[in-house]
């Protein structure tokens, strides 16, 4: 049987390291699998003055190193906060199934972070986000859409 709270400890020590080193938030995640850390990561915003270095993607990053592969099928994330869209986005490209957290987007928002605020923005249509987007027709994109169809050996993800 996995202890799945002796994982999230580790989670958590991860986001004491991490945040006692002035690298980030207090985020941290472990990623396991078949009984083993294969990843591990913090948040290293402040750090490295890049908004994506989130514990998750940080510690997908390590896992994915370590395994010499993209994808993590099989692993589980732990995290001590439930994962922002963009950390989920993520985990669902690393082919991560499954996911135990501690805290949630609330608890999230009541120490200053905008995560409840993104998953409520996400599911708008695209018109009605604080974004703007705009499309473009440019002639070129289908060139390239073209010549993705042709290539041989394509590896999906």
């Amino acid at each position: 049987m996995t202890d799945h709270r002796k994982y999230l400890e580790d989670a958590i020590e991860e986001a004491f390291k991490g945040m006692r080193a002035g690298e980030g938030g207090p985020f941290g995640a472990v990623i396991v699998r078949d009984g083993r850390v294969i990843g591990k990561g913090h948040n290293s915003v402040l750090k490295s003055h890049d908004p994506t270095a989130h514990a998750e993607i940080n510690a997908i990053r390590h896992a994915c190193g370590a395994v010499a592969n993209h994808h993590l099928t099989g692993a589980v994330i732990y995290t001590n906060f439930e994962p922002c869209p963009m950390c989920l986005g993520a985990i669902y490209w690393a082919d991560i199934r499954s996911l135990f957290y501690c805290a949630d987007r609330e608890e999230a928002e009541k120490i200053g972070f905008m995560d409840r605020h993104l998953y409520e923005e996400i599911v708008l249509p695209a018109a009605d986000r604080e974004l703007e987007f705009t499309r473009v027709e440019v002639p070129l994109m289908a060139r390239l859409l073209e010549e993705w169809n042709r290539k041989e050996g394509k590896i999906f993800y």
